[in-house]
This record gives structure tokens, C-alpha cells and sequence, in this order.
């Protein structure tokens, strides 16, 4: 089988534990075989990050910019202990953070659906797209643990001498604060990202925020949704979808109640959140795919879960583990899909929507990975360990590639 070319290189930036382990089986396994595989390699592993000062992730994100397409492993986001395990120089970011912010994109996950998983909201007949704001908010805030009584201010300072300050709270013992911020340019982006993704899907778009409470950030948001949404508005009731605004409670029950099938436009906290919420009753957090999309068209494909730590650690005992690989191999089918439309190669678009279909064939077979036993319906699956399911995969691709 001759292998499908590629003209223009993905940035490949590779993870932490478990899901490093599986990222390159899947290269191995799924990709190699097929594909002339082109990527601009960058190590994102905490060891790396750690030797670079974390300026690998600056690089990374850079190297997006440039070649407008990415494919990401999972990472770790180091905390106390990871910091004694790793013996790191100090608590780096989240390299996801650090990434989003510096592409300003929105990250838009849906859930990987199938017949014989049914998801744990019964009435729930379609997929639920969270659109996360990827900037600001708390994984750009600023804290301080405040050691002792007295007053902690919120102070702005004009470049042309403008100043506005805020008690925030007098202390009268220790506490904690912090400061959280957005932009309006991101948060404008962020509404016209939402805009087009739902005119290119076609469905209804929701958003939420808690503006009664927070009645000047929170506010902020609804006034340029608003504000954005004129411009789509004669183009939503064309398609006969609509754009519809609540409080993040409400939109919590409401969404409980539907029949799924709209885009749910959230802040970048509650899109965190909302998005494994949704994920797992849906059928599990390795069924969720993920795409941070920049307003200027750059690509950044990634499965919406963590390293898999516990399975690591079975793995480095020499134990066999079953950890699904759904959502990493969803992240690489969808890189090398709009590679290929950018590029305009219809091969590596056919092959990436053959990789698709060989996992649901696969799944739809009965041959899964543990997390997915308890949640099959219809028929009697077969639980395979991690090399098995993508050996598995990986018939079923060749079948379809030979069709």
C-alpha cells in the first residue's frame, strides 16, 4: 500500500504518562503504516518543560501560528506533589493555558457518540458542543494569601492618568484573594468563534453566564454577545436556528431537560467543568473530542482528558492496562483531516475519516476497553487491553482502506 503524502508538517507536541505511552502506539499502530507522516516536534512533557524553563510550550504555540495545524498530547499541570515527584525547579503552568492564551482561541469539545452506549440523561438523543472560552479567567488570575488584618484593593491605572479603585474586602484575619481579567477583543472573539461554529454546524447555540451577580464582568460578556450577534442574526434565521442567552443555572437544568443537539457557549471555568460533565454522561471522559480554533483559522487538536496517572503506574509495574485511546486518536484524525483540507489533499481527508470509522466499527463490534464494559447496551462487548483495541482499529482501517 502506497503511503498518503503530506505537503505541509502538523506540530506534534507531545505529553505526560500514560497517554504518552499510547500516543506513540497510535503513531506505530494507526498513522506510520499509512502516512507520510510530516510533524514539527515539540516535547511537552513536564521532564522537558522543566529543562526549558517551560519555553518549549511558548515555542509550540508559536510553531501553531506558523503552520496553522497542531495535535497535542495530554499533560500534566504540575501541583505540590508533582513538584517533589518530578524534582522540578519550580510550578510551571498549564501548558494548555499557556497555549490558549497565546492563540486566543475557543476550545469546542463533543462528545463521541454511539448506538450502543446510551447516554446517562436518558432523553438525551444528539450531541452536546461545549464552546469553552479559552482565555482569562481563572487560569490567568493573580492570588495572594493574605497573612494578617487589613484592606485588600482593586486598583486601575490609566495610560493617560485615568484611576479606579475598589475596596474588595477589609480584612480582620488571614484569607485569600485573587484577580481575574478578560479583554474585550477575546471576549469578541470568542463570540464570533461561536457565531460560525453553529452556522457551520447548523445547530442552536446557548450561553450562559451569572450576569445578575457579576454585573460588570459577567455583564460584559452578555452585552458583546449581544452586540456580535447582530451580525449572524439574519444568517441564524435563514437556517432556522437560533442564539438564546441564560443564567448558568438555568442553562444547567435546561440542558438537563433537552433532547441535546445545540452548541453551549460557557465561560472558561464553567466550559472546564461543563465539558467533563457532559463527557462523562455521555459515556466517558475518553469519548470527548477537543479543537481550540484562533480567530485567524489556526488548529489545535487534542483529547479533552488527563495523563492517565493511575494507569501509568500500573504500566511502569509491568501490569497490563486497558486505557481507551478514543479521544487521542480523534485528536490526530482531526489535525490530519483539516491538514488536508487546507492542503487540499483528499487522500489524507479520506484516510482521517477512515480512522474515524474503523474505531466506531471497532467499538460497534463489541471490542472495547474496560471503561466502556459497564456502559454497553445491545450487545456483549469484550474488553481488550490498550495494544489489542488499537491491533483491532487498525484491521478495521486496512479494510476500510482497501474498499
Amino acid at each position: 500500500m502506497t503511503k498518503i503524502k503530506m505537503t505541509t508538517p502538523l506540530v506534534e507536541m507531545d505529553g505526560d504518562e500514560m497517554t504518552r505511552i499510547l500516543w506513540k502506539m497510535i503513531k506505530d499502530e494507526l498513522i506510520l503504516p499509512f502516512v507520510e507522516l510530516q510533524t514539527e516536534y515539540y516535547d511537552l512533557g513536564l521532564v522537558k518543560r522543566d529543562e526549558t524553563e517551560d519555553q518549549i510550550t511558548l515555542e509550540a504555540a508559536e510553531a501553531t501560528k506558523r503552520l496553522g495545524v497542531a495535535v497535542k498530547c495530554a499533560t500534566i499541570t504540575p501541583n505540590a506533589q508533582r513538584m517533589t515527584e518530578y524534582n522540578l525547579h519550580q510550578m510551571w503552568k498549564s501548558p494548555n493555558g499557556t497555549i490558549r492564551s497565546m492563540l486566543d482561541g475557543t476550545v469546542f469539545r463533543t462528545p463521541i457518540t454511539l448506538p450502543s452506549i446510551r447516554p446517562a440523561v436518558r432523553n438525551w438523543q444528539a450531541p452536546i458542543t461545549i464552546a469553552r472560552h479559552a482565555y482569562g479567567d481563572v487560569y490567568k488570575n493573580v492570588e495572594i494569601r493574605i497573612p494578617q488584618a487589613g484592606r485588600a484593593k482593586l486598583v486601575f491605572e490609566g495610560t493617560d492618568g485615568l484611576t479606579e479603585e475598589v475596596l474588595i474586602h477589609e480584612f480582620t484575619e488571614p484569607g485569600v484573594v485573587q484577580g481575574i481579567h478578560n479583554t474585550d477583543r477575546s471576549i469578541r472573539s470568542f463570540a464570533h468563534s461561536c457565531f460560525k461554529y453553529a452556522i457551520d454546524a447548523k445547530q442552536d447555540l446557548w450561553f450562559s453566564t451569572k450576569d445578575t451577580i457579576s454585573k460588570k464582568y459577567d455583564a460584559r460578556f452578555r452585552e458583546v454577545f449581544d452586540e456580535v450577534f447582530e451580525q449572524y442574526r439574519s444568517t441564524f434565521e435563514q437556517l432556522g436556528i437560533t442564539y438564546f442567552y441564560t443564567l448558568i443555572d438555568d442553562a444547567v437544568a435546561r440542558v438537563i431537560r433537552s433532547q441535546g443537539g445545540f452548541i453551549w457557549a460557557c465561560k472558561n471555568y464553567d466550559g472546564d467543568v461543563m465539558s467533563d460533565m457532559v463527557s462523562t454522561a455521555f459515556g466517558s471522559l475518553a469519548m470527548m473530542t477537543s479543537v481550540l480554533v484562533s480567530p485567524d483559522s489556526k488548529y489545535e487538536y487534542e483529547a479533552a482528558h488527563g495523563t492517565v496517572t493511575r494507569h501509568y503506574y500500573k504500566y511502569l509495574q509491568g501490569e497490563e492496562t486497558s486505557t481507551n485511546p478514543m479521544a487521542t486518536i480523534f485528536a490526530w484524525s482531526g489535525a490530519l483531516k483539516k491538514r488536508g483540507e487546507l492542503d487540499q489533499l483528499p487522500a489524507l481527508i479520506h484516510f482521517a475519516e477512515s480512522l474515524e470509522a474503523a474505531c466506531l466499527d471497532t467499538l460497534n463490534e463489541g471490542i472495547v476497553t474496560k471503561d466502556l464494559v459497564s456502559l454497553m447496551e445491545g450487545i456483549t462487548p469484550r474488553a481488550v487491553n490498550s495494544l489489542e483495541f488499537l491491533q483491532a482499529i487498525r484491521q478495521r482501517l486496512e479494510r476500510r482502506l482497501r474498499e
